[in-house]
């Protein structure tokens, strides 16, 4: 898991939007998690994987904004966000394999032509019948 520091990490309660009631009305239970990208210190191809993954989440600042508000109290909404961030990171941070080209061998080769040959003699038998009169 990824060490994020709490100084790169600002929280704001907002309230919750949608169905709950007085409880949505009168409480500011959704978590908005801010976190600046740069004081996170990674390295430069795991920050622009961060920043493709994040997509629509990170600002123009170099800020990853994480909203949560699945829950009914402010301690699992931050939980949340702090789960959903640690992933978001820790996916970075993962380097793709590289991919290694291969060639289809000898063999392969032929029994690809062959199979396109034989489907092609089918095809070719299909069709109007031509009398030999």
């Amino acid at each position: 898991m990824a060490d994020i520091p709490e100084a790169a990490i600002s929280e704001k309660f907002l309230a919750g939007t949608g169905p709950g009631g007085q409880n949505v009305n009168k409480v500011a239970t959704a978590c908005q998690l801010r976190v600046d990208v740069f004081a996170l210190g990674l390295p430069p191809d795991a920050y622009r994987r961060l920043k493709t993954l994040a997509g629509s989440r990170m600002t123009a600042a170099g800020e990853l904004v994480i909203l949560a508000r699945s829950y009914r109290t402010q301690e699992a909404n931050r939980a949340d966000a702090r789960a959903r961030l640690n992933e978001l990171v820790d996916a970075a941070l993962v380097r793709p394999e590289k991919r290694i080209k291969t060639k289809p061998s000898k063999a392969a080769k032929a029994r690809r032509v062959d199979g396109k040959k034989a489907r092609s003699a089918v095809k070719s038998m299909r069709g109007r019948v031509r009398s030999t009169d």
